[in-house]
């Protein structure tokens, strides 16, 4: 079977050591800027609600009413979303409860998507559509590479039914890379927010915020590496199996 293909590792270890890397990043900006107290003495939660009341005077979309958002709590560590169809925010306790400049940074950052769907930005319209699309390819793809697979020997339908997997599975490549400006675009918003209502206050703090947001747009970064290398080990492996099968 080729789950256990020796290729695949040459393929993955990058990915694998880039994604370590990167947690582990994420994970130490956290720790050191959630002991720094934030300067305004607001908790994630405190400030997720100055923003959605305070949004619309410092927004020039004419949509950017986020008072219909509600922020409530959710368990675990940095599980913090934003959820549309139910219009919540959803705070872990380490940053709904906690007054720090991790804290408030994170809250702004998932505010940030708040604003994004009722502005109706196109990029998050974009990544929603590819939802259905991706969760049926990565349950699907493999399947259909291992059925093309099998008969390919057999018959020239089967590499034809191999590549169909592969095509699915690229969908997971195209949804990290529509991640990108949806993430960074919510940072920037966090990040000149906080600014603006004074939040956040002082360099050190601005410091602080660039540095949590920025390593967690590392793991978005890596997250779309691992997709495209998985989808070029795919490739490698459906054309050598035709070429061979030509040959």
């Amino acid at each position: 079977m080729f789950f256990f293909d020796p290729i695949y590792l040459i393929f993955m270890i990058p990915a694998f050591i880039l994604m370590g890397i990167t947690s582990w990043y994420v994970q130490s900006a956290y720790n050191k800027w959630s002991r720094i107290r934030a300067s305004s003495g607001l908790t994630g939660a405190q400030a997720a609600q100055q923003l959605i009341a305070r949004v619309p005077y410092y927004s020039t979309e004419a949509n950017a009413d986020l008072r219909n958002v509600r922020v409530l709590g959710i368990g675990g560590n940095l599980t913090d979303h934003y959820n549309p169809q139910d219009k919540t925010l959803y705070l872990s306790p380490g940053v709904a409860n906690v007054a720090s400049v991790a804290s408030v940074a994170i809250a702004a950052h998932e505010l940030g998507h708040a604003m994004q769907d009722a502005e109706d930005y196109l990029p998050l319209k974009f990544r929603a559509a590819l939802v259905p699309i991706v969760n049926i390819g990565s349950n699907l793809g493999w399947i259909l590479i291992l059925v093309g697979l099998i008969f390919l020997r057999s018959s020239s339908l089967g590499l034809n039914i191999a590549w169909l997997g592969v095509l699915f599975f690229a969908g997971g490549a195209v949804f990290a890379l529509a991640t990108l400006p949806v993430e960074f675009n919510a940072s920037a918003r966090a990040k000149q927010l906080l600014v603006q209502t004074g939040i956040i206050q002082t360099e050190e703090e601005q410091h602080g915020v660039n540095q949590v947001l920025n390593a967690a747009a590392l793991t978005y970064v890596a997250g779309l590496i691992t997709a495209v290398l998985q989808l070029l080990y795919y490739v490698f492996l459906v054309g050598g199996m035709g070429g061979r099968r030509r040959g």
